[in-house]
């Protein structure tokens, strides 16, 4: 059996639900993964993506719409825009939260946490000219 280690996407997010996280939440260079779950802005469907996080506050989580440095958005990105009210997982705890993209004051410490857990976040800037957001979720 792979490890969730070695996992991208949907068998990611797979192996996480299956688990509650037990496998899958603790990711590559000691990262931690939550699910964000969003519905589709065409479709109204329920989509899922395992997203590198952080702790912000007491109630909020934050997470990088990097797309790798790509010039387009994630498409969770995109639905969270067209519909803030998300859910997250974080292991076998499942809430609602409402996105939102940190503001330009409070960017600088959150990407600055982000960058910590995930390094490559820094190398991403300089591979398009789309300001890559941090994004807040805040439970509701």
């Amino acid at each position: 059996m792979t490890s969730a280690i070695d996992l991208h996407g949907a068998p990611h997010v797979a192996r996480y639900l299956e688990t509650d996280g037990e496998d899958g939440y603790h990711w590559r260079n000691g990262t931690t993964i939550l699910i964000l779950f969003t519905k589709g802005r065409r479709t109204g469907e329920q989509r899922s993506n395992a997203l590198i996080f952080r702790e912000y506050g007491d109630n909020a989580y934050t997470v990088v719409a990097s797309k790798g440095g790509s010039d387009t958005p994630p498409a969770w990105f995109v639905n969270l825009t067209a519909d803030p009210d998300v859910e997250v997982q974080i292991k076998g705890e499942r809430f609602r939260a409402r996105a939102r993209v940190a503001t330009p004051q409070e960017k600088p410490a959150l990407w600055a946490n982000m960058v910590e857990a995930w390094p490559d976040y820094d190398d991403y800037t300089t591979r398009t000219a789309r300001e890559i957001p941090v994004v807040v979720l805040e439970r509701v």
